[in-house]
């Protein structure tokens, strides 16, 4: 190609560990720069390698320039020196020439591994220290393309360790914006959600317009905890991005206002989305009640319409809602006493005392599973909710996170809503809202029962809030995000509000035994509580 880069996509070199690209001209290098830029981290070390002349010094200088965020800075070649470093836009930059190197020993001299521990290393001549460099890698080999100079250059690029799958990645994303016209656009990180394999970038063109890149790889396989079962497996978590597709294409035939996906590849699991905007259902004085009150006919208009089980994801492919069974709904509840109790109490619970928690839970969540099922999103929640006003009705709620969605109970998305892990729901707005969508569901099926959904309610936000209080003491121990702790009281008070609903007396008195902290013990033969 005479301009931009020209990348093989023949399904014989899809499978081929090297992704070998073109470079014509000085214009081709620099984007090869910009997309390496957008996927390169703190510690990551980037080779090239190749003969004199091969360009090594003219991408190591873009790359340079790309990371600082300067395209004017001067990048002289590290020959003599051995090593430069640079402040990059936001780490760290090394630049080495090992061409003079007598061997890996040397680099213990120089401090290499103190000056690159959170730098993005760039290394030319690595095979001259390759004996002291880490395996882990992104290696590109350069050399002059066939047919002469005036032909320009060829990149081989291969990853090692981690980086296979990242550069597996980024050839995916590559090929992807090609075919859906978002070559041109810049990535720009957004903040990461509690999902730990999960992430989304910002896709901006040059005249503004945005997009979300949603990075969803396959769900790597955990080990079994019940059974030979995998924790995700049994709690119904999605595996692949298809059932993100599925369920999106599902929503928008309703015409719900569910993201537009521009561009897909399924086996890497990236999308490119349409960007629903940023505006929230919250404000600095928590739930904004118009907009609940939204998203609460939202819910009843979902929940009064027959719905199928299974959704095409392509026109070859379906997908089947699995349903919130038992299994699921007890692994998760059960969270509390993993993580939870040791996190408040520091230490486990007794095995029976674990027992009759799980009994109990057992039993209480029997009526639910002989009621009603319907699509249960399962993140129906103010994070995942965004208000577009230039929109009219139900389609101002914007819906963005429904890859775990289930066939489960109405009432779990309705108290996911209404007892919103990040935002305080006031009980008079809760109360209101429970009205709002009993009487839009009265409206379009007389024979609603509304007793029967209060009484779901309250353990849909009972087991909600009990499997939450274990998720967020997990991300704080094993994934090292405290910040969820702060949450803790405001799910604790939902569940206490919960708990205190008939059908659940007889859990109420499991968690007023071993979890004061939620239900304090009630006062014995009638004396006042104790200060």
């Amino acid at each position: 190609m005479a301009n931009g880069l020209a990348f093989m996509t023949a399904q014989d070199e899809w499978h081929d560990p090297a992704w070998i690209v073109p470079l014509p001209d000085r214009e081709a290098t620099e984007r090869l720069a910009r997309l390496l830029i957008d996927e390169l981290r703190p510690g990551d070390l980037v080779t090239l390698s190749g003969g004199l002349g091969a360009g090594k010094t003219t991408l190591a200088r873009a790359l340079v320039r790309g990371l600082a965020g300067d395209p004017e800075l001067e990048v002289p070649s590290p020959t003599f020196t051995l090593v430069q470093s640079y402040e990059g836009a936001h780490h760290p930059i090394v630049h080495a020439d090992f061409y003079r190197l007598g061997g890996g020993h040397e680099l213990y001299e120089l401090g290499w591994d103190e000056m690159t521990e959170n730098a993005i290393s760039l290394v030319e001549w690595p095979e001259r220290a390759d004996d002291a460099l880490r395996a882990e890698r992104l290696d590109i080999h350069l050399d002059f393309a066939p047919g002469g100079g005036a032909a320009g250059r060829i990149a081989v690029i291969t990853g090692t360790g981690g980086f296979a799958a990242r550069l597996r990645r980024l050839r995916a994303f590559h090929a992807l914006v090609e075919r859906s016209g978002w070559r041109d656009a810049i990535r720009v990180p957004m903040p990461a959600d509690a999902s730990v394999i999960r992430s989304y970038e910002r896709l901006v063109k040059p005249d503004g317009e945005t997009a979300l890149l949603m990075i969803s790889p396959p769900r790597p396989v955990g080990p079994p905890v019940r059974r030979g079962k995998p924790y995700t497996t049994i709690a119904k978590l999605a595996e692949t991005v298809h059932a993100f597709v599925a369920v999106d294409k599902g929503l928008r035939s309703l015409g719900l206002s569910a993201p537009e996906i521009y561009g897909e590849d399924l086996e890497t699991g990236l999308l490119i989305l349409e960007d629903l905007g940023s505006e929230p259902v919250v404000d600095a004085n928590g739930p904004i009640p118009e907009r609940y009150a939204e998203a609460v006919r939202v819910l009843a208009r979902l929940h009064g319409t027959a719905l199928p089980e299974v959704l095409p994801v392509t026109d070859e492919l379906d997908y089947a809602l699995p349903p919130y069974d038992l299994e699921a709904l007890l692994i998760e509840v059960e969270l509390l006493p993993d993580w939870y109790v040791p996190h408040i109490i520091g230490s486990l619970l007794s095995g029976s005392a674990r027992a009759e928690f799980v009994n109990l839970w057992t039993d209480t969540l029997s009526e639910i599973l002989a009621g009603p099922a319907t699509w249960t999103l399962r993140d129906y929640h103010s994070p995942n909710l965004i208000w577009m006003p230039e929109r009219e009705g139900l389609q101002r709620v914007g819906i963005i996170d429904f890859q775990d969605a289930v066939l489960g109970s109405p009432a779990y998305d309705v108290a996911s809503l209404l007892q919103d892990a990040r935002a305080t729901v006031p009980p008079e707005l809760e109360l209101k809202l429970i009205g709002l969508y009993a009487r839009e569901r009265r409206a379009s099926d007389p024979q609603f029962d509304v007793a029967a959904f209060a009484r779901a309610y309250a353990i849909m936000g009972a087991q909600r809030a009990t499997k939450i209080l274990g998720i967020f003491a997990r991300l704080d121990r094993r994934d090292g995000k405290p910040h969820y702790l702060r949450h803790l009281p405001r799910i604790e008070n939902y569940l206490a509000r919960n708990l205190a609903h008939p059908a659940l007396s007889r859990l109420r008195a499991w968690y007023e035994a071993y979890l004061p902290r939620i239900l304090p013990h009630p006062p014995a033969d009638g004396a006042p509580p104790a200060p």
